[in-house]
């Protein structure tokens, strides 16, 4: 096989028995940033309220930590997650391409570094009940978090891509799965390729160095641009 990977259009009532494209089996998608609009300004209180720089991982400083240190650190960080949720606003597009991924009855499912409560919020206030839920739903609870990959291939295994969950010593390029890893952040890019998904990025202010990162497959501005090149069949850029 190629290792350029494409997708078989979807949304068609009969598909092309042909076409020896990848059947595209599931979508997982960041959080903030990414079903909702970014809320970057988090990310600063948090490092100013644990005193830690911008070059540290947060959750990597908080795990280092011993107890009760952790669970002071946790909840100081969940304190500033749960003020910013009633902030939430949908990203542009959403309702139109989860509407379109139920149609071509294709699977969803969230990956976050969030904890559960601001995923609920969005779940609860921004998804219409129409919708077919994201399952699995993977949060802060579940390690290690991205940028591992480990959170992906969880879903992959819960939806019977793969059989095990574990991260194989193998290349990605050598275990391609047929996914999308939809993000806004270096940890999505990072975790979607070390995956074996294919990578998208939502365009985010002051991460325009993702858009031409090698690790990047695929760039949108809109969540529903996914539609369309869903439709026409989806084209990843390695």
């Amino acid at each position: 096989m190629s290792s350029r990977r494409s997708f078989a259009p979807l949304g068609s009532p009969n598909g092309d028995p042909t076409d020896n494209r990848l059947q595209l089996k599931g979508i997982v998608f960041d959080m903030d940033g990414t079903l909702c609009e970014p809320q970057n300004y988090m990310f600063g209180q948090m490092r100013e309220a644990l005193n830690i720089t911008k070059q540290t991982d947060i959750l990597d400083h908080i795990h280092a930590l011993p107890e009760p240190e952790q669970s002071e650190a946790f909840a100081k960080v969940q304190q500033i997650e749960s003020d910013a949720m009633v902030k939430q606003t949908p990203q542009a597009g959403l309702v139109t391409l989860m509407e379109f991924l139920d149609r071509c009855g294709v699977r969803k499912a969230i990956c976050t570094r969030n904890f559960d409560a601001p995923v609920n919020h969005l779940l609860t206030n921004h998804i219409p009940n129409h919708l077919t839920p994201f399952s699995p739903v993977v949060t802060r609870g579940f390690r290690p978090p991205k940028p591992s990959p480990a959170g992906i291939l969880h879903i992959a295994q819960a939806w019977g891509i793969v059989d095990s969950a574990d991260v194989p010593d193998t290349p990605p390029s050598e275990r391609p799965l047929p996914l999308l890893m939809v993000g806004d952040s270096e940890d999505d890019v990072a975790a979607g390729r070390d995956a074996g998904a294919v990578t998208v990025f939502l365009t985010s202010p002051g991460k325009e160095d993702l858009e031409t990162d090698p690790r990047t497959d695929v760039v949108i501005k809109r969540l529903d641009e996914l539609v369309g090149l869903l439709e026409k069949g989806l084209e990843a850029r390695v």
